[in-house]
């Protein structure tokens, strides 16, 4: 399978096992998609993915799947905006500067509470290279592990597929769709926060999001 990317620079650079990794990252996404998209599209998905983290990544060998899974959640997003995939269930996404400290609690709380009725989704008008590790010792504290996630963009597609956009400190930066449910949560950034700091914003992002829910049928 010949994968076309975005940027030559950063796949010219790739090591043949990262080649490897997404070309078969690219069949995975193939089958789960079988029947809504194509190759081509997947590709030109999988490509863009990794170009997005390519230029800011710490540690290089994670991009590939870094890619997948940014692809999986931008080509589900694209099934629900273009009426190929329906479930019924509320798609929120959490939006902040980095994506690494807010955004990331809020969807942990988030999807702790829903489990798979509703759909959560996170992104960064700036993203960040790591999720903030004192939210992550914030979170663990509560039961939920948010150590995986990465930070990431928004994509117009993610954006286009949520029922309701939460905003956090992201400005004229955070984008606006006509007919979508806005809110603009004035949350503490927890960037440079020791501890005590971070748990106190912690407890107002889950206070927040529990109403939330509340307001979308749950």
């Amino acid at each position: 399978m010949t994968i076309h990317p975005v940027s030559e620079r950063t796949w010219e650079s790739l090591h043949p096992d990262e080649r490897l990794a997404l070309a078969q990252a690219a069949t995975r996404l193939g089958t789960e998609f079988s029947g809504l998209y194509g190759t081509e599209t997947i590709e030109r998905f999988l490509a863009s993915s990794f170009d997005q983290f390519a230029d800011r990544a710490r540690v290089t060998k994670f991009l590939p799947l870094l890619a997948e899974r940014f692809a999986r959640q931008r080509l589900q997003a694209l099934a629900r905006v273009e009426g190929l995939h329906d479930d019924g269930k509320p798609v929120v996404l959490f939006l902040c500067t980095h994506n690494a400290g807010r955004s990331q609690m809020a969807l942990g709380f988030f999807q702790a509470l829903t489990g798979d009725a509703a759909v959560a989704w996170s992104g960064g008008s700036e993203p960040g290279t790591s999720v903030n590790p004192v939210a992550v010792r914030a979170m663990a504290e509560r039961g939920i592990d948010i150590s995986g996630e990465f930070p990431k963009p928004w994509t117009d597609e993610t954006v286009r597929a949520a029922d309701v956009v939460v905003t956090m400190g992201c400005g004229d930066a955070c984008p606006v769709f006509p007919g979508k449910r806005y809110e603009n949560w004035d949350v503490d950034d927890p960037d440079g926060r020791d501890l005590d700091a971070v748990r106190g914003i912690r407890d107002d992002v889950e206070r927040r999001v529990r109403t939330l829910i509340e307001t979308i049928g749950r």
